[in-house]
């Protein structure tokens, strides 16, 4: 089979397991196709600008359990500049790539599907710490963040029933609560909040009100970012927006721990867990899962599949069309939550 020049990129937030998943089409391409392989650093801005490294198998030694991305990652968007995407291209040709391997969500792969529009072989590799990507089960990076925030409100229950407080922990979700509510349920979490839903302060203060004259003296409460009130619009930490268009969230879990407090009584704290949850070492489960999307990224590749995501369907690794994936976000299904969570509500 022909070896080829592929070029490898990292888009959007960091998350754990994108070492694994370069590390695993360098090896594959190098060992089994003789391929030659480059990086783009930060993400589409080291297409736009042509700023790139080689890549072997020597230099990917040692990144498998190590978090974050060796390449660099950023939000950049191509089609937001003038001349952007042409530019991509130009540099694509300069460098006689064949086709690229981009690894991200939704923004970074909607870059990937327009360039695949335009002639460019392209085939993606799913990545979002919020496991909302349609088109795969899961994704890497979200279990370790999971795990990451079980760990927290492990803590924060003890220092809760020291202190017989409510403990709002605010987890990372925009559109979809998948982190809120796994963690939540492994957690034992009092309460769950997730964007899915509008949730009711009044009946949220209501029920953990009737928890704690049970003698239930201490309650973790977990909301994801983008959660909103009824009646109200979403908490940001700041209006500016990104080159996808986006608000950068947070501080619903302050406003919420006040209203708690400010009705029940109650004394409430909040703890925001924020890139904590990005961070550090990948799970077993994330690495295992990044090293088969990367391998067969490289294979579909090599068997001409363009304008394709690599995804987890019934337990095996196939491609599918970048159209499935970015149609609309991937949410949760409010009955997991009325049907499992809300069991251990009271």
């Amino acid at each position: 089979m022909k070896p080829v020049k592929i070029a490898l990129l990292t888009g959007g937030g960091d998350c754990p397991g994108l070492n694994a998943v370069i590390r695993a089409v360098v090896r594959k391409g190098q060992l089994s196709y003789g391929d030659q392989l480059v990086g783009f650093t930060d993400g589409w801005r080291g297409a736009l600008e042509n700023t790139h490294i080689s890549l072997d198998v020597a230099r990917c030694r040692g990144i498998l359990p190590r978090g974050g991305t060796m390449l660099g990652s950023s939000r950049t968007n191509p089609a937001r500049v003038p001349g952007g995407m042409e530019r991509v291209i130009a540099n694509v040709e300069k460098l006689g790539i064949d086709g690229i391997i981009p690894i991200g969500g939704d923004d970074t792969l909607s870059v990937a599907h327009a360039l695949a529009g335009m002639g460019v072989r392209v085939v993606g590799v799913p990545k979002t710490i919020d496991n909302d990507l349609r088109g795969t089960e899961v994704t890497f990076g979200f279990h370790t963040a999971v795990q990451t925030a079980t760990d927290a409100i492990d803590r924060l229950h003890t220092t809760a029933e020291s202190h017989d407080r409510v403990i709002v922990c605010e987890v990372m979700g925009r559109h979809a609560g998948w982190i809120a509510l796994y963690a939540g349920i492994a957690g034992g979490a009092a309460e769950i909040v997730i964007p899915e839903e509008p949730f009711d302060v009044a009946a949220i203060c209501h029920r953990l009100t009737e928890r704690h004259q049970k003698g239930r003296y201490a309650s973790v409460v977990v909301i994801a970012e983008g959660a909103v009130p009824k009646g109200g619009t979403l908490t940001t930490a700041s209006r500016e927006l990104d080159q996808f268009g986006h608000v950068r969230l947070g501080g619903i879990g302050a406003a919420l721990a006040e209203e708690i407090e400010r009705i029940t009584g109650m004394e409430a704290r909040v703890t925001t867990l924020g890139h904590i949850q990005r961070g550090g070492t990948p799970t077993a489960f994330d690495r295992v899962l990044a090293t088969r999307f990367g391998i067969a990224a490289i294979d579909a590749m090599h068997r001409d599949e363009t304008d394709v995501m690599v995804a987890l369907v019934a337990g095996e690794i196939v491609t599918v069309p970048f159209e499935v994936a970015l149609s609309s976000p991937k949410t949760v299904d409010p009955a997991l939550l009325h049907e499992v969570a809300e069991m251990f509500f009271s």
